[in-house]
């Protein structure tokens, strides 16, 4: 047996790291639509075209340089317990690995630690299913510390079911917590007790996330700026259209999860006000739950938001999918989807139809109910971005006050502080005094009616 490592290092995981693979094949094992039916948890993507389907998973696989030297779809009438797969289909695809010189087999659903297990001894191969192939993806992406410390958790509470193949700590040479590398099989208890110690610092260290997370929201709540949070499936452009509206210079790719920390950045409003926009993580179908219970101190972001954009890819054949997919984990956040003035829906990539096709679109959005608008942008082109700012500032004026006062043009410091502290919609300069008009949150109304004896907008 190997020797311990210095205390607290040998029960401590490294960041995640793919290891190096060669040749790759994806497989989806869909369930025909008449089983699909009656499963209700399947309903998000029993409409879903199994080739993109199949396409997604293969983008998965390149987002962490994967070389997928081939794929199939295999369609399936019944999960069969111990290789989800038929047996004939199994055999087929064992021909296929041997045949292609296949290192590793990614299979686009979530396999039961037995049904991994079966694969991996039918075809000698290494095998992955969504939810490993997911978490790798993350644990390539996370740059923070607190990214980090979300997706070590989830890794260590998706594994913990998986000893047998996935926990290493005796493997020195792979300094990874990933599922690529090689077996580890022995004292399987102890593994499970220090996964489970580790589990329990982690989490203590992300309430310490959440706490600083819950003052730094606090700390804006001081100042007059609202939250904007953008929603999507992941690549829906959620990241160009935040460079867009903040001129920022954040990572934007056409891949799946090109970006995955939280980022906060203000935006410039019509009439002067600001707004602070929060980029998140996207949203993809059948998200593991580990990841959604993991990154609730970064989606606490969403759920405080004062506005949610739900970023749509409209030119995608899938969009429609691809949205219930993102109402599905926003109900597991609890948040009502159909709840329409908190949501408004951004329809993004209009340059990528023709003329005809972007007034169709048009169309199908202004018969929309007013409840529930859509807005019809490109956030790589601009297009759409003015019509996007007014919707955002009408939307968060709904639970502000607008008053009419007068103030003193040698105030300077009250009408500094009305500049910091409310939204100057008029300023307008008569006899010595200025006439303006301003909007404030609700927690400020009383203080800006009784220091400057203003009256509702309108009186």
């Amino acid at each position: 047996m190997e020797p311990r490592n210095r205390e607290g290092d040998a029960d401590r995981p490294r960041s995640a790291k793919v290891q190096e693979t060669g040749r790759v094949i994806v497989i989806g094992p869909y369930l025909r639509m008449r089983r699909l039916e009656a499963d209700t948890q399947s309903e998000s993507r029993a409409s879903r075209d199994f080739e993109a389907r199949l396409d997604e998973a293969k983008g998965l696989a390149r987002a962490i340089d994967l070389e997928v030297a081939d794929a199939l779809i295999a369609p399936i009438g019944q999960i069969r317990p111990a290789t989800y797969l038929g047996k004939g289909k199994v055999e087929e695809i064992l021909g296929l690995i041997t045949g292609h010189g296949i290192e590793l087999a990614v299979v686009d659903c979530a396999l039961s630690p037995i049904q991994q297990r079966n694969l991996e001894k039918a075809w000698n191969v290494k095998v992955l299913d969504r939810t490993g192939l997911i978490l790798e993806i993350f644990g390539r992406r996370a740059k923070t510390k607190e990214g980090a410390l979300q997706v070590e958790l989830a890794h260590l509470n998706y594994q913990r079911s998986r000893l047998v193949r996935s926990w290493t700590h005796l493997e020195r040479q792979r300094g990874g917590f990933g599922f690529m590398g090689g077996p580890g099989e022995t004292q399987i208890e102890a593994d499970r007790r220090m996964i489970g110690e580790r589990i329990t610092r982690l989490e203590t260290e992300l309430k310490k996330v959440q706490a600083t997370r819950r003052l730094h929201r606090a700390g804006r709540q001081r100042v007059p700026y609202r939250v904007v949070a953008l929603v999507g499936y992941t690549n829906a452009g959620k990241s160009t259209l935040f460079n867009r509206l903040t001129r920022a210079e954040v990572q934007a790719a056409d891949m799946l999860f090109a970006t995955l920390d939280p980022t906060l950045r203000a935006i410039q409003l019509p009439h002067g006000g600001k707004a602070m926009l929060s980029d998140t993580v996207g949203f993809i179908s059948s998200l593991p739950t580990q990841l959604v219970a993991a990154f609730r101190a970064t989606l606490e972001e969403v759920l405080e938001a004062d506005l949610i954009l739900h970023v749509r890819d409209i030119s995608h054949e899938d969009a429609e999918a691809q949205e219930r997919d993102v109402d599905q984990v926003l109900r597991q956040l609890g948040i009502d989807p159909a709840t329409g003035d908190r949501i408004l829906e951004v329809w993004n990539k209009i340059d990528r139809f023709d003329v005809e096709a972007r007034e169709n679109l048009q169309n199908i959005a202004a018969r929309r109910p007013s409840e529930h608008p859509c807005l019809l942008v490109s956030a790589e082109t601009g297009e759409g971005i003015d019509d996007l700012l007014r919707a955002i500032e009408e939307r968060l004026a709904r639970t502000r006050t607008t008053l009419n006062l007068s103030i003193d043009a040698a105030d300077g410091a009250g009408i500094s502080w009305l500049h910091r502290n409310a939204e100057v919609l008029d300023k307008q300069l008569h006899d010595g005094r200025f006439d303006m008009t301003v909007r404030v949150d609700p927690s400020k109304r009383d203080i800006v009616m009784s220091r400057f004896d203003a009256v509702p907008y309108g009186m």
